[in-house]
């Protein structure tokens, strides 16, 4: 598989309607906010988890496109397992070895990288791609609803109720938010995992598609609305990451409280991009 050779900075805009999209669960899983700001958050191991969530979906698990952290996984009998391969039975390095089976088997290794010092020891691994948290362009209001469950668990609480068998819950959503995340791709550290220019192409298609095949009750309708790359023609990069980030701009057009995407125009200036550097809108 052909390996990258340029760095790649990548704008990521998506947005909420009715759902929670990453609840706290040190607040009661309500809705993530910035205490001085009221901006909505979201974690980039939530994003994360659904990029991993549509790899595995998507390839199924097949040699090359296994999941490391996934649901109810035992994460050193996969570091073991790597030490029973005929390549590091052999090496006089086992630990190297066995890091280098590991990123050739997971996918979610050679992307995001791992700590594997546990067991039997692979090592540790710099992923070639990194998130920041994804902050909503204005504050969000954090909403709880009262539900209503038309059955009880017990026998004991449907005699509570003499036969009434009602159970109320809550249920947090915020009514739209816009989030923005900011993205960065390491030429370098992709050649020492081994990400290649198909992983890259799965990537973008799990970051257009991961909201589809990962819904919620709890999330409400999220959807991927703005997938802005940056490619650089080095594999150092030819601008500061922030610099390009400015060329983007995302400006609220209605009166009043946002519910919507069309409320607001996302512009990019492209008079002002450095030389060396291209721009491609995959969304």
């Amino acid at each position: 598989m052909s390996e990258i050779k340029n760095r790649i900075d990548f704008v990521y805009i998506f947005d909420v309607q009715d759902g929670n999209p990453n609840g706290d669960p040190d607040a009661g899983n309500l809705p993530r906010v910035d205490a001085e700001t009221g901006m909505g958050l979201v974690t980039d191991v939530c994003l994360k988890r659904k990029v991993r969530n549509y790899v595995q979906i998507a390839k199924g698990c097949t040699n090359g496109y296994d999941i490391f952290i996934k649901e109810k996984a035992i994460l050193n009998k996969s570091i073991d397992a790597a030490h029973e391969e005929d390549s590091v039975k052999n090496a006089k390095d086992k630990t190297s070895a066995a890091r280098v089976v590991m990123c050739q088997k997971f996918y979610d290794i050679r992307t995001f990288g791992a700590v594997m010092s546990t067991g039997k020891n692979a090592g540790q691994v710099r992923g070639p791609i990194q998130f920041t948290f994804a902050r909503s362009i204005d504050p969000i209001t954090s909403m709880e609803h009262s539900i209503t469950r038309m059955a009880v668990a017990t026998e004991k609480e449907s005699e509570k109720q003499s036969g009434d068998n009602r159970t109320m819950g809550r249920k947090a959503t915020i009514p739209y938010g816009l989030y923005v995340c900011h993205g960065f791709i390491s030429a370098n550290l992709a050649q020492q995992t081994g990400f290649s220019e198909e992983d890259l192409s799965l990537f973008w298609d799990a970051l257009k598609n991961m909201f589809d095949v990962d819904r919620s009750a709890a999330r409400g309708l999220m959807s991927a609305q703005k997938l802005i790359v940056f490619k650089h023609n080095s594999i150092l990069g030819n601008a500061p990451a922030n610099k390009l980030f400015n060329l983007v701009n995302v400006e609220k057009t209605c009166i009043g409280a946002p519910r919507k995407f069309e409320d607001y125009i996302v512009t990019i200036d492209y008079q002002n991009l450095p030389s060396g550097v291209t721009i491609e809108e995959m969304i």
